[in-house]
């Protein structure tokens, strides 16, 4: 009996820890959304004010995000001539060709190529232009742009 107990005690912590390192969270998405099956594109997209998103997987819906972000984000791209430039987020179109106001969006193509972006959240900035790298956070867009800058020096 001693033993079923420390069995059922031991197996749900196992499964606890398993969902919790899992889970998706802004640091981990590019990872997450990586390790699905797709054919050409998995995307994350977030509309309005970003409370809930969805991920698509080859255009259809499969997973629903609640609680994943908020409206204070903001995107930006990487321009070597002007360094990080905030970005416009992409028009999207629902199923009864209606216009939706996208608050985020990553996705990543059938090569593993995901989208070349700098995300500021919560005070933190998520480089995820990196192919072969996991997502690098910074505390600073300056901190971003400098690592940039010295990886673009490094490729010379």
């Amino acid at each position: 009996m001693i033993i079923g107990i420390v069995y059922t005690l031991v197996v749900g912590n196992f499964n606890k820890i398993a969902e919790e390192q899992t889970k998706l969270n802004v640091e981990n998405l590019k990872e997450y959304l990586s390790s699905m099956k797709y054919e050409n594109e998995v995307k994350l997209l977030c509309l309005d004010d970003c409370s809930a998103c969805d991920i698509l997987v080859d255009g259809v819906k499969t997973q629903r995000v609640e609680d994943f972000l908020d409206e204070d984000i903001r995107v930006y791209k990487y321009d070597s001539s002007y360094g990080y430039m905030e970005i416009e987020q992409e028009v999207y179109f629902n199923a009864e060709e209606i216009e939706e106001d996208v608050c985020f969006s990553y996705a990543i193509d059938k090569a593993g190529v995901g989208s070349q972006i700098l995300l500021e959240y919560k005070e933190r900035f998520y480089d995820y232009a990196s192919y072969f790298t996991a997502t690098k956070v910074y505390n600073s867009i300056g901190e971003a742009k400098e690592a940039k800058e010295d990886l673009m020096r490094e490729v010379r």
